[in-house]
């Protein structure tokens, strides 16, 4: 059977020679002279074989020579390896692989990684944005560990942490006969041209739910959304997040009868552990988000 090479016996070995005795060695390391002497003893009844040649010196065997590089390399390796995971637990090293909805990753990413690399200046972050049933399945997949995103459905599989509403509201051009009213009932959306996207699904179970049949138009791409809008072709419904501010002729209105909202949160895999480094981003955006007035309590 292989012997089992511990690390200390070989530190005791090289400090010997660097050292030049038993008792330099036992200084530089700390121990007493015996303590390094049986760590020496023990290494050698393992391994079959005498370093050192008798007579308590710091002389090499044959085989003591033969042994001391590659001592020297393991001890390199491991020490290499050992700082490596100490940097990764204490968030000093390691990767981050996220995702989230275009309008978390446009109006709250920037800040929020931002923030987050002032803290941590040694991780790094990989940022992905689209639906959130991408995000979801990335999260689900495996291929990131965190999501920023609204879960439409419970899946044992994943774990949703609530931390803020976005409220949903009414889109439309500035000259629109809409644009100047402070918020609308649903009522007043009845009979005008309304274009569906991927967030319209929040109006299902409501009151504005009849509207989505009356749809003249769906389109998920949000540019291709937003050209509609400049336009004047119709109207859409948007949480207030994924209002494209950057457009000065376009208004948002607040839907308040009913009230629709979405639910955004942190998204991560319900029975696999995250890594050092996403667990420091779980832990920072909860605490961030949860800040904001108008976070879930």
């Amino acid at each position: 059977m292989l012997p089992e090479l511990k690390i200390q016996p070989l530190r005791c070995v090289l400090a010997i020679v660097d050292e030049g005795g038993f008792h330099a060695a036992a200084r530089q390391l700390h121990r007493t002279q015996p303590a390094v002497s049986m760590a020496v003893r023990e290494l050698e009844q393992r391994l079959g074989e005498p370093l050192f040649e008798k007579g308590g010196k710091a002389a090499l065997t044959p085989f003591g020579r033969y042994c001391v590089p590659r001592f020297r390399e393991l001890i390199t390796q491991h020490d290499r390896l050992s700082r490596e995971l100490w940097a990764q637990v204490q968030k000093q090293a390691g990767h981050v692989d996220m995702a989230a909805v275009p309008s978390v990753a446009s109006r709250l990413m920037p800040r929020l990684l931002s923030d987050f690399i002032l803290r941590y200046p040694d991780l790094k972050v990989s940022l992905q944005d689209g639906s959130a049933d991408f995000v979801r399945r990335l999260v689900a997949g495996g291929e990131v560990e965190l999501g920023l995103t609204s879960l439409w459905r419970e899946e044992d599989e994943l774990s949703f942490t609530p931390l803020m509403h976005d409220d949903v509201g009414v889109v439309c051009r500035d000259d629109h006969p809409l644009a100047a009213r402070a918020e609308l009932g649903w009522e007043a959306l009845q009979g005008q041209v309304l274009i569906r996207n991927g967030t319209s699904r929040l109006l299902e179970g409501t009151e504005a739910e009849p509207l989505l049949a009356e749809s003249a138009f769906d389109i998920s791409n949000m540019i291709s959304l937003t050209a509609m809008l400049v336009a004047g072709i119709g109207i859409t419904t948007l949480p207030r997040l994924a209002f494209p501010q950057e457009y000065e002729r376009l208004r948002f209105i607040p839907l308040v009868d009913p009230m629709v909202e979405r639910e955004l949160g942190l998204l991560r895999p319900a029975q696999r552990s995250l890594s050092p480094a996403a667990q420091a981003m779980e832990a920072f955006v909860i605490e961030s988000l949860r800040a904001e007035a108008f976070a879930i309590p």
